[in-house]
């Protein structure tokens, strides 16, 4: 095993680095401010002021030994140079052995820093000595100058560096290996131009110490982004066998990373929470936790990991507008609102905020407010998102009930379609017939559009068409029609219309029992790649023959796997088969929301949700004893079915007297 530097003893600080240490930490300790404000300071790389070239890898080295010991340090989040180059994309590659002061200024902008260190250091006469500049980029002032040095040994970076990070912050963490062959391999492959010689300099680093934890993990996302999967497991499983010797914030990132390559969400979560803990001003990790929390729906925890983040990024837009999304799938929806407006006031040009604040209006059921704010984000800017905003607003006010007046909405719509030349305007007229109950009129409009499109450029969208019809056959009840349309649409389909088409095909097969059903879609979607789609395609094949308990377990697993957003269709239908499998209680909770409309139009499969849910609500405070409630959503559920029944026979339920 190699050494560790497990601490050292600090030096006192000159002048300047009392004033910056107050300036940093102050408003962290000041009782008048309600939260901890964190400053985001970018360790940019080293210039090499000494005679040899030979030197030059020490200053990305000073860089990251410095950005690594100030993790975790309170006040203080230390941006990582692979965070930095991050933006490259954005702004132009930046060569990553120049020195930072001139080569990632602009980098250390985008990310949002506020302080910048850059540094410059010499070895002369067998010694080593360096000094850092703090600058405050808003004033461009110079607030701190803290020098190290001179140290007998020309190779001893770690102690120069130390000394540095800890006239920064009087608490600094350990930093992850004391062998110099190690950290110099490790700086050759973070500024290494091909992966090849990344992957190399990786392995000397890990030779070199194995007990180094971040290089296992680099080159175990260089393994995995080749596709070689088995030997990023094996340098994983290499490097966790050996974590005990690691500080506690490598062994739970290692851990992170290896959740992340078998997909086990529950040790994702782990690690997350193992991180934040120990590095709670990473606005990264808050970032992954928020994620998680919202993926396994414990919407609380998302909330609070996105403060947390924004208590480190104020101006974080993405994160506000999750927060948001958060907040309103935890029903707090004021709080929401307060997030989103936020986002607005930051980007008052943009449509999105006003967007996002329709939607969490709708999922409220404040149907008015939704439609208003839709139509304030269309006339911010038409052309977001095709116009999609148009579409919500018509799809907000047929909710309501009012089929006339979404009406005029939804041709809005198609008039702001037609004069961007949308191709397939006479597609999207059927999906609205089809929403708003004039179910034998969007099958004759939608067949009209398929054989014209046929046999020119629209092939995909007339075999997307014709899938479509085959559903709307089945739910129809004309099981003789499905398998016709099913197989026109898998002779025209192409790529992204290849997975409708399977579908359609799947569930234009003839009634059968679960196990056979099972057995079909096992034989139809043979590849692990498929497994998402034959879920849900067995799913829906089950729904179609009302054999609700087997369809209740699979839509669980699909349920309990899916983002909480991606999908509005999920929650109704579990809902829908616990309901009709005597669990009331299990099934209120997940018609509590609106499902929003997606902005790109009909979901294929709106008919298993979209106006089912009002008929399941209805049916809900039946069994809840809450006889006005059930007989507004029958209504409701009525009023948009139109006069073409469904398979299920729900309207004519929805119209029998209830107690």
């Amino acid at each position: 095993m190699s050494s560790r530097i497990v601490g050292r003893t600090p030096r006192s600080a000159a002048g300047p680095l009392a004033g910056l240490l107050s300036f940093l930490l102050l408003s962290a300790c000041s009782p008048q401010q309600p939260a901890p404000r964190v400053e985001r300071i970018a360790i940019l790389r080293f210039e090499n002021l000494g005679p040899a070239v030979s030197d030059d890898w020490m200053g990305r080295a000073f860089s990251e030994l410095i950005t690594t010991e100030l993790d975790g340090a309170p006040g203080i989040y230390a941006i990582p140079s692979n965070r930095l180059h991050g933006a490259d994309r954005m702004l132009g590659p930046r060569p990553v052995s120049a020195p930072g002061v001139s080569a990632e200024r602009s980098l250390a902008f985008a990310a949002g820093a506020t302080r910048l260190g850059y540094g410059e250091y010499s070895v002369r006469g067998g010694t080593l000595s360096a000094r850092l500049t703090i600058e405050d980029p808003r004033t461009g002032k110079i607030t701190g100058l803290v020098s190290a040095g001179p140290s007998g040994h020309p190779g001893d970076v770690f102690a120069v560096a130390s000394e540095l990070a800890r006239q920064i912050s009087s608490r600094v963490a350990p930093y992850g290996t004391a062998s110099l062959p190690a950290l110099k391999a490790y700086v050759a492959a973070k500024e290494s131009a091909t992966a090849a010689a990344t992957a190399q300099n990786l392995e000397q680093a890990i030779a070199a110490d194995p007990d180094f934890g971040p290089p296992y993990r680099l080159l175990a996302q260089l393994k995995a982004q080749q596709q070689d999967r088995a030997a990023a497991e094996d340098l994983l499983r290499q490097a966790l066998a050996r974590a005990a010797a690691m500080p506690p914030a490598e062994r739970a990132r290692l851990q992170l990373e290896a959740a992340n390559l078998h997909g086990d969400s529950a040790a994702r979560q782990t690690a997350l929470t193992t991180l934040v803990a120990l590095e709670p001003n990473d606005p990264a990790v808050w970032s992954s936790l928020a994620e998680s929390s919202m993926n396994r729906r414990a919407y609380p925890q998302a909330v609070q990991a996105y403060r947390k983040l924004l208590e480190v990024e104020p101006e974080d837009t993405t994160a506000l507008n999750q927060l948001g999304y958060a907040a309103a799938y935890a029903g707090s929806f004021d709080a929401a609102l307060d997030a989103l407006r936020r986002y607005q006031a930051l980007r008052p040009a943009e449509a999105n905020p006003i967007d996002s604040q329709g939607d969490v209006n709708l999922l409220a059921g404040r149907l008015r407010q939704a439609e208003n704010l839709y139509l304030q984000a269309a006339k911010k800017d038409p052309n977001f998102e095709n116009g999609g905003d148009l579409w919500k607003a018509a799809m907000a006010r047929l909710m309501s009930g009012d089929v006339a007046g979404a009406d005029t909405l939804a041709q809005q719509y198609i008039q702001a379609r037609a004069a961007a030349q949308d191709p397939i305007l006479d597609y999207r007229r059927a999906e609205w017939s089809w929403l708003s109950g004039r179910r034998k009129s969007a099958c004759q409009r939608l067949e009209t559009f398929a054989r014209a499109a046929e046999n020119g450029p629209l092939r995909e969208f007339a075999s997307r068409a014709y899938s479509q019809l085959a559903l709307w056959s089945l739910v129809l009840g004309d099981r003789a029609a499905a398998p016709q349309l099913a197989q026109k649409a898998a002779l025209l389909a192409g790529p992204s219309s290849a997975a409708a088409a399977m579908v359609a095909r799947f569930l234009a097969q003839p009634p059968a029992s679960s196990s056979e059903w099972s057995v079909r879609a096992e034989r139809l979607f043979p590849n692990p790649s498929e497994n998402s789609l034959r879920s849900f395609a067995l799913a829906y094949a089950l729904l179609l023959d009302q054999q609700f308990q087997p369809a209740s377990l699979l839509l669980q697993q699909l349920y309990d796997a899916a983002n909480p957003v991606s999908d509005p269709s999920l929650p109704v239908m579990l809902a829908w088969t616990r309901l009709e499998t005597g669990r009331a209680a299990d099934a209120a909770p997940l018609l509590r929301l609106n499902p929003v409309p997606s902005i790109s139009g009909v979901s294929l499969f709106a008919p298993f949700y979209f106006p089912r849910i009002y008929y399941l609500r209805g049916l809900l405070a039946d069994k809840q004893a809450k006889p006005a409630e059930a007989r507004a959503n029958y209504q409701l559920f009525r009023q948009l079915s139109g006069p073409d029944p469904l398979i299920w026979g729900e309207e004519q339920e929805a119209s029998r007297t209830r107690p």
